[in-house]
């Protein structure tokens, strides 16, 4: 069981920490919004990742399908994306009553993370092998690595809004647009890969 914890642990926080378009998410949202959106933004894949799971063994089952499905996934997220890096670059000063704002942290958290291919290339290519390996051993390891992966995974991210929330008062006029901006044209950078990977995938 050990073992599986281990990997577990090692493979949330590498993809907690990567760069991508939820972590992103998390750094504007808390910036905008405060902490508490920050966190919520963070919560995403508890919420998202079973159905997640669950279609990529259906996906892994039909191997056929697969580059198609993720194809039009990865597009449509990239539209998504797109949109949320347009928004960020027309923010303007940090909202004074974030309760008031109503900014949709944890539905927009979702949305990105249902339509980035990203979960779902993991859960294919490294998280169902493990989960099989896992599970013919027993019950307790795939366990074991299903909570280490996900208490790190969102447990990192949860960790850089509160630490960003604390200096948030630190990044006020101009520093807090260049800052919004910069993670504009990271979510459009973003954005345009997803829509790259998605017409490669459907193979044009």
């Amino acid at each position: 069981m050990l073992p599986f914890l281990i990997c577990g642990v090692i493979l949330g926080v590498s993809a907690g920490l990567s760069p991508g378009p939820l972590l992103t998410l998390v750094i504007s949202h808390t910036l905008a919004h405060g902490a508490r959106e920050g966190v919520k933004v963070a919560l995403a894949p508890l919420i998202t990742d079973l159905p997640i799971i669950l279609i990529s063994m259906a996906i892994l089952a039909q191997l056929t399908n697969a580059h198609a499905i993720l194809g039009l996934i990865s597009i449509a997220g990239g539209f998504f994306v797109l949109y949320l890096g347009c928004e960020n670059l027309r923010s303007g000063m940090p909202h004074s009553n974030p309760g008031r704002a109503q900014p949709q942290s944890l539905s927009r958290g979702v949305l990105v993370n249902v339509l980035s291919p990203h979960p779902y290339l993991f859960w294919l290519t490294v998280g169902a092998p493990i989960m099989i390996k896992a599970w013919a051993k027993n019950l307790p390891a795939a366990a074991a690595f299903v909570v280490g992966f996900y208490a790190c995974l969102v447990g990192s991210k949860v960790s850089i809004a509160i630490l960003i929330g604390q200096s948030r008062q630190l990044l006020i006029g101009n520093i807090y647009r260049y800052v919004m901006r910069i993670l504009g044209v990271l979510l459009l950078a973003f954005g345009l890969l997803l829509l790259r990977n998605g017409w490669s995938l459907l193979g044009f």
